[in-house]
């Protein structure tokens, strides 16, 4: 079965840090660029970051810019990203993809998605 299914997600208060993972099952991530995704209630689906298939190139959206890092190991077969000094607007549903590559004009950040995850649910409270 190939899949991606991402972790990590929870309740967490204003100013704390939560670290999502985003593991491969049946495929080696190797081949991709690997996005970030959020859609938070009520509103549109987002593009938050985006890293290389080599690993050299990252990209984030401007909200998260300071604050999100995103990282990958091949070893494990898996992405994270890291977010600090979360905020309540950073409360969503977070997705992760497979894709051809980062494209940083496009709004989602990515090009040519091929696999996405189920999502994981992050709640900043206030």
């Amino acid at each position: 079965q190939l899949q991606l299914v991402e972790s990590g997600g929870g309740l967490v208060q204003p100013g704390g840090s939560l670290r999502l993972s985003c593991a491969a099952s049946g495929f080696s991530l190797n081949a991709y660029a690997i996005g970030w995704f959020r859609q938070a209630p009520g509103k549109e689906r987002e593009g938050v970051s985006c890293i290389s298939r080599s690993g050299g190139s990252t990209k984030y959206a401007d909200s998260v810019k300071g604050r999100f890092t995103i990282f990958r190991d091949s070893a494990k077969n898996t992405a994270s990203l890291q977010m600090n000094s979360l905020e309540p607007e950073d409360t969503a549903v977070y997705y992760c993809a497979a894709a051809y590559s980062c494209d940083a004009a496009a709004p989602s950040l990515i090009y040519g998605v091929q696999y996405w995850g189920k999502g994981t649910l992050v709640t900043v409270s206030s």
